[in-house]
């Protein structure tokens, strides 16, 4: 019902300021004023809501955090070299170009000795602000790859729901089990980041330093993997905006370096886990922050 009502709004919206059309600027003004009047949490459960793609020209629009997605495709849940988790989340859509990156990957990888990608969590059907989990995600360039390789047999879909990812840490400390992070996980990490169309790499910072320690003379690649807070069940691979795309708004280039040194001290230090947690709360992200367009996607048929 909540959300039929906020889907009413905005529809609403977009229409009346289809109909006045006797200025641009008016239309744009019924929009903004519409927008800001919905509820606070309105965007994450319109977004989390849609079921299916907005039938559009496919365009990652706004920041990986703060966008939404148009023409979004679905990876096929099983592939010659990947299967598909948690499908009831219903989050294996991206932009085309993650989509081919994605298959050609899990050839790759294949040809590594790693047996196919599990993947997790893409995009939603339009992009945009999650339910639960994801602050990124929203623009249809990011794919969790598990730091598991697929077995030999199709999961059926209550395992894709149940079967847990493993971490690659010691229990207690932040340092990687090299009986679980081995030379072929290193392999796989770096055959992604190798790639042009990858921007970046998210992995726990323990184990960006069992990359930095064991990846040799060739070393370049390491600047795009970086230590975030979790991802130790897995690596975050976001690609960077795809050529033509003039909505889509990345980010700078990673510093130049393989990142190996005083930051990734910090890292490993006491400091950054220890954040203080915000004061109020972080409010979520109102449809009035998502680019204008946005509106177009969400109520697209």
């Amino acid at each position: 019902m909540a959300v039929a009502l906020v889907g009413g709004l905005v529809t609403a919206a977009w229409s009346g300021a289809v109909r006045a059309q006797s200025t641009e600027e008016q239309g744009r003004g019924e929009i903004a004023a519409a927008r800001a009047a919905l509820p606070a949490d309105a965007a994450k459960v319109l977004f989390g809501s849609a079921a299916a793609p907005a039938p559009l020209a496919a365009r990652s629009i706004g920041s990986f955090a703060r966008g939404c997605l148009a023409g979004a495709v679905a990876l096929p849940v099983d592939g010659p070299a990947w299967q598909v988790m948690r499908l009831s989340r219903n989050r294996n859509w991206g932009h085309p170009a993650l989509i081919g990156f994605l298959e050609q990957f899990a050839v790759r990888a294949k040809a590594l000795g790693w047996n196919g990608l599990m993947v997790g969590d893409m995009s939603q059907p339009r992009g945009g602000p999650m339910l639960t989990g994801h602050a990124s995600h929203q623009i249809g360039l990011d794919a969790d790859i598990w730091f598991m390789a697929m077995p030999v047999r199709s999961l059926s879909p209550q395992e894709r729901e149940t079967v847990s990812a493993v971490s690659m840490l010691k229990e207690g400390v932040r340092e990687v089990d090299p009986k679980r992070f081995t030379p072929l996980h290193l392999a796989l990490v770096r055959a992604a980041a190798t790639d042009p169309k990858v921007g970046r790499i998210f992995v726990h910072p323990a184990i960006k330093k069992a990359m930095c320690d064991g990846a040799g003379a060739d070393r370049d690649w390491l600047a795009k993997v970086r230590p975030w807070y979790g991802h130790h069940y897995h690596f975050h691979v976001r690609l960077a905006c795809p050529a033509g795309l003039h909505d889509c708004k990345d980010q700078d280039p990673p510093p130049k370096g393989d990142g190996c040194g005083a930051d990734l001290a910090w890292w490993l230090g006491p400091e950054p886990w220890k954040p203080e947690p915000p004061q109020p709360p972080k409010p979520p992200l109102k449809l009035a922050d998502l680019p204008p367009a946005c509106s177009e996607v969400l109520v697209a048929k």
